[in-house]
């Protein structure tokens, strides 16, 4: 089965702006103030307004800059352009996809049309989602032992048993264990083997036979995961990786950024660091949103976290904005790339071929 084609992104896309339209429709009720939120639009800071553009174009190129690096460690004649749509498709797609599935095999696929053979496409595609881990796993927590965002426990958001700052630690702690786990499945193959006999028999006694079927997928995809690992085992593979998680910050700045500039072009103060971490906070909750591009849920849960800082008659015109700058932005623009391709020479089948198979590197962009 195909793991991604057009009229599956096609239809993403629609789910994805149908479920926005009607999010930004409940939040003008909500404000409850259209004149307000005509005047904020209208009077927008233009240089923040230009820095935010600047900031969104960081999905390609930061993303891009990441997938080079790794790339060109197991294949030397990477092109840049490549990598750079590769980069900023693969964020595309995973808007486009429920829990951003999509992502991974679309990188895939933008890397062998230029060029790049599906295994090491496939080893590049595992690498970055293996630096989004490490980068969100090191900087969360390093971020509170410095002492970053202790004010944020002024805030509460259920009554006064839970801050954000108790929210944040806490779906952080969850991301970290989950990159652990994944981690030490490809560190040692073994214990995934093992696990994944257990789950096979037990699902074969009970005649799950397509249970049985993903299992072994799974269970083949953590063995070319290891292999690509074993890849980067030497001095130089080590550095690519240092590289590739210090660019995770550039992949991932529109997401954890964005917010931040939108308070300024609105002419909202914030602190900065504090900001920083709240979006990181909504960028944990939306990791894996099942809805396309977490449209309807990331409208709902930035409006609620970011209220500390947005007055509720100034809520849609900030959703708005930020929804701009962190998605509506690339879905544009990607689609357009895409689609453009399918009208060319390559053929409306093609892309299924491409990535059959290749969700076992799946490389969130959420990266």
């Amino acid at each position: 089965m195909a793991v991604l084609a057009p009229r599956l992104l096609r239809r993403g896309l629609e789910v994805f702006a149908a479920i926005s339209i009607l999010g930004f429709a409940a939040l003008l009720l909500y404000g409850n103030n259209l004149e307000r939120f005509l005047s904020a639009m209208v009077s927008l800071r233009f240089g923040w307004l230009l820095v935010g553009l600047a900031l969104a174009s960081l999905d390609w190129l930061g993303g891009g800059l990441r997938l080079y690096v790794v790339a060109r460690h197991v294949y030397r004649d990477q092109s840049l352009k490549g990598a750079i749509l590769a980069g900023g498709l693969n964020t595309w797609a995973s808007y486009l996809t429920p829990s951003q599935t999509g992502g991974g095999p679309m990188m895939i696929y933008v890397l062998k049309r230029y060029g790049t053979p599906l295994p090491e496409g496939m080893v590049a595609s595992l690498m970055t989602f293996v630096a989004t881990i490490i980068f969100f796993g090191v900087a969360g927590p390093l971020a509170i032992f410095l002492g970053a965002g202790r004010s944020l426990a002024q805030h509460g958001v259920i009554g006064e048993a839970l801050d954000l700052y108790d929210l944040f630690r806490l779906s952080l702690g969850g991301f970290v264990a989950i990159g652990l786990s994944i981690v030490i499945l490809i560190a040692f193959p073994g214990i995934a083997r093992a696990l994944a006999r257990a789950l096979r028999s037990r699902f074969e006694r009970r005649g799950h036979t397509r249970w049985v079927e993903r299992i072994t997928e799974l269970e083949e995809g953590v063995d070319r995961a290891h292999a690509a690992v074993l890849r980067f085992a030497s001095p130089s593979g080590w550095l690519a990786m240092a590289g590739a998680v210090v660019l995770s910050a550039a992949a991932h700045a529109n997401k954890l950024v964005a917010g931040y500039i939108v308070l300024k072009m609105l002419g909202i103060p914030a602190p900065f660091v504090d900001v920083l971490l709240l979006q990181t906070l909504i960028t944990f909750l939306l990791y894996f949103a099942p809805t396309p591009g977490g449209s309807g849920l990331a409208e709902l849960v930035s409006a609620a976290v970011m209220s500390v800082y947005v007055p509720r008659e100034l809520t849609p015109s900030y959703i708005l904005l930020w929804r701009l700058l962190v998605s509506y932005l690339t879905v544009g623009f990607g689609s357009a790339v895409f689609w453009h391709w399918l009208k060319g020479a390559e053929g409306a089948d093609q892309l299924p071929e491409v990535v059959e198979g290749a969700s076992v590197a799946r490389s969130p962009g959420a990266d």
